[in-house]
């Protein structure tokens, strides 16, 4: 099986290239919209055509790069693994956000002992941390983010560049916001309790709605540990959602039963609750999450089924952008599907490829859809740091390549495109083989069926190498996504792909 098989977010584009594009394969000499080979042995034969056409066009040739020296990995083993593998800047937001918040913890026991951090101080906070957990996944706070990170002019050092297109991490602090709020949702609870026993303000209301919320927020945390949302994803996703819900509207509840505890003699509810930050943080985290929702339609789609491995899915209800991707449900309350977008300059709409990976996939294959379900905006996500860097290797394996082509198809900065495939042209088509081609007409695609699986590290160094790139931009799975970024990355090439954190 190929690397990429296992990729599940994946797209493709319309094949039809600039103006531009068309010109700079003029030469190529055959067919490009029409002859689609029948058999795998026809694909493989143009294919060759192509490698052939590609060197002597000035391509990159992958001829002997198993014989290419590595060079030696930066730093010490321990320090590189502890940089690149165990903290990871991900990691590092999540330790950041979770130490700071601890920090502040320690110091208001220390300064006013436990009887200082009363339950109306833990609550704000509390409510404070699962505030910022929630806009760090809204999709116009994501956006954003990337828009000023990728703002950045290239003329700007390396390394800030380098740290920059580390935006599509900020992951890390919604997952340490989410933990820490959880944590002092815990210490609320142990002193709104000892201030129950007391008879000290706290209400049986109170108690109650915080204790339910507690037991909420503890399952959406352990069904959003990493291994728990690989194994269930599913699961995941409908506890992240529903058990998500109904703790938003229990925390208005305890808000307000709060709220009346430490209401001031004389001040009237409406006064209280206005003066509260903790109601105001509520309720834009509440419109938060009904913003994408106010946002859902059903919309028609034109379905061209390339393979029995994949289809393609056109959309014309809104144009999108390199590095956007949006999400697809035939069941809106169930499951949500996200795929990467295609957008083909001065044409309107997009598309998307979905290959087979699982029965929702399969189904959209075998019985392609003429409507699905789409929520809130088009979502930037990693490829769209592309831009940052000067010249830039991207490497697609699969049918990653549906994410990588519509940053071929823009030319916004010099590329190096390397794709790994079985038969490409039998499972993908000619048209996007060959808009490939039109639009980076260097492009290298390995037919892994004919070739055998590559080495990717070294397959991908011989293109940062003979393209004097500045960065390395892959989407593929998992594993050879990890294995790839941290081949680049322990070399000191800046190297970027997917973290699979939602």
């Amino acid at each position: 099986m190929s690397p990429g098989n296992d990729v599940q977010l994946h797209s493709a584009a319309d094949v039809a290239i600039p103006k531009s594009a068309h010109q700079a394969a003029s030469s190529i000499p055959y067919e490009l919209e029409s002859s689609i080979p029948s058999t795998s042995t026809a694909a493989s034969s143009i294919s060759d055509k192509k490698s052939v056409l590609s060197v002597e066009k000035g391509g990159i040739s992958w001829d002997g790069y198993l014989d290419d020296e590595l060079p030696e990995k930066t730093h010490g083993h321990w320090f590189r693994n502890l940089r690149f593998q165990v903290f990871s800047l991900y990691r590092r937001l999540f330790g950041i956000v979770f130490i700071t918040n601890m920090a502040v913890f320690i110091a208001t026991c220390v300064q006013g002992g436990v009887e200082g951090a009363d339950a109306q101080y833990l609550g704000k906070v509390s409510v404070a941390n699962i505030f910022v957990a929630i806009l760090m996944r809204q999709d116009y706070v994501i956006n954003a983010f990337f828009t000023v990170a990728c703002a950045a002019p290239r003329s700007w050092p390396l390394w800030v560049r380098r740290v920059l297109g580390r935006v599509y991490t900020i992951g890390g602090i919604h997952s340490g916001s989410a933990v820490s709020g959880t944590v002092w949702l815990i210490l609320f609870a142990a002193q709104a309790t000892r201030q129950f026993i007391r008879k000290d303000r706290i209400t049986v209301p109170t108690l109650v709605f915080t204790y339910i919320i507690l037991a909420l927020l503890v399952g959406m945390l352990v069904f959003a540990h990493p291994k728990a949302r690989t194994r269930h994803h599913d699961t995941f996703e409908m506890t992240h959602r529903f058990m998500g819900w109904t703790a938003i509207a229990l925390v208005w509840c305890l808000i307000m039963f709060l709220i009346k505890d430490y209401q001031e003699p004389g001040q009237t509810l409406g006064e209280a609750v206005v003066r509260a930050p903790p109601f105001w943080l509520v309720l834009i985290m509440t419109c938060s999450i009904i913003l994408p929702w106010l946002r859902l339609r059903k919309v028609p789609v034109r379905a061209e089924v390339l393979s029995n491995h994949c289809v393609r899915l056109h959309f014309d209800y809104v144009d999108t952008h390199p590095g956007h991707f949006t999400r697809m449900s035939v069941s809106p309350l169930m499951e949500w599907h996200s795929f990467a977008t295609i957008s083909v300059p001065g044409q309107k709409g997009y598309s998307a490829v979905v290959s087979r990976a699982g029965d929702w996939t399969s189904r959209c294959i075998e019985q392609p859809p003429t409507e699905l379900w789409v929520r809130g905006v088009p979502c930037y996500g990693v490829v769209r740091v592309t831009p940052l860097f000067r010249r830039v290797v991207l490497v697609a394996t699969g049918s990653g390549i549906g994410p990588i082509a519509p940053v071929v198809y823009a030319q916004k900065v010099p590329l190096q495109l390397l794709w790994t495939a079985p038969t490409p042209r039998k499972t993908f088509g000619d048209k996007l083989v060959d808009s490939l081609y039109e639009a980076n007409p260097n492009a290298v695609i390995y037919d892994t069926r004919e070739h055998g699986k590559p080495d990717m590290v070294k397959l991908t160094y011989r293109m940062v190498r003979e393209f004097n790139a500045e960065a390395v931009v892959i989407i593929s799975n998992e594993p050879l996504t990890r294995k790839v970024v941290y081949g680049m990355m322990s070399r000191g090439i800046p190297a970027f792909g997917a973290i699979w954190d939602s």
